[in-house]
């Protein structure tokens, strides 16, 4: 079965500098994939790529039967994407923000556009936060209005980048069971870019480790498995919490 995501060969340049090279995965239907790795290791860069930001230096990225960088397509209103401040407009309520997609992309009334944000901000669990501004909320809110924004068009894809960054372990795990949440009721696909360990471990079905010394991937499968299985000591030292001698 094809992927949802397919990305071949991928490299990235900046000048001589090389971030990664030769980066080929499959993302499938309905699963939660994540993309970890140390510091610098180019984790929110391939996510860019992957969501229409940041062409490729080499290597092609097709994302719902569409070449991103190809003729234009109506894809990137099929994807939603959650930026890792939420990126959310201070001047506007939550409802406003949810609404933005839609008064961009649809011709529904403002009465229908402000309905189904009030739907997106029930998803996750701000029904009654709507006309709050992003600065009378917690970071946690604020991540949650951001997955209600990317939410808004129905995309059956979400782009996540760092979710539970700068967020307290109880407030983390919440976000963490909203993701699963909407993954399970809505079916749709999640990639998320992270370096959480315990989100990592709770959440992804799969993932792939990119490290910046090998300019490249290291590993990809099951978190789980690599855990307990993976002989590669980068990938050892990641998941268990260890500094790697120098």
């Amino acid at each position: 079965m094809a992927g949802i995501v397919i990305v071949d060969g991928v490299s990235q340049r900046f000048g001589a500098h090389e971030i990664y090279a030769d980066v080929s995965f499959e993302v499938q239907s309905g699963e939660i994939f994540a993309i970890l790795g140390g510091s610098g290791c180019g984790k929110s860069t391939l996510q860019h790529q992957m969501t229409g930001l940041l062409p490729p230096s080499s290597g092609t990225i097709r994302v719902l039967g569409h070449d991103m960088y190809g003729p234009p397509s109506e894809v990137l209103t099929q994807i939603g994407v959650m930026f890792q401040s939420g990126a959310l407009f201070g001047s506007m309520s939550l409802l406003q923000n949810v609404m933005l997609p839609l008064e961009m992309h649809s011709d529904l009334a403002p009465e229908a556009r402000a309905e189904i944000a009030r739907v997106k901000l029930g998803l996750v669990g701000l029904a009654d936060a709507a006309s709050l501004l992003p600065a009378e909320i917690s970071g946690g809110m604020t991540k949650r209005a951001a997955i209600a924004r990317a939410m808004a068009l129905d995309p059956p894809l979400l782009f996540l980048d760092e979710p539970s960054a700068g967020l307290d372990p109880i407030t983390a795990a919440g976000l963490d069971q909203l993701i699963v949440g909407l993954r399970d009721e809505l079916g749709i696909t999640v990639v998320l870019v992270t370096h959480d360990l315990a989100s990592i471990l709770a959440i992804a079905d799969r993932c792939l480790m990119l490290d910046m010394a090998k300019a490249g991937v290291i590993a990809q499968g099951d978190p789980r498995q690599l855990r307990d299985h993976d002989p590669n000591p980068v990938v050892h030292a990641f998941f268990h919490r260890e500094v790697m001698p120098v």
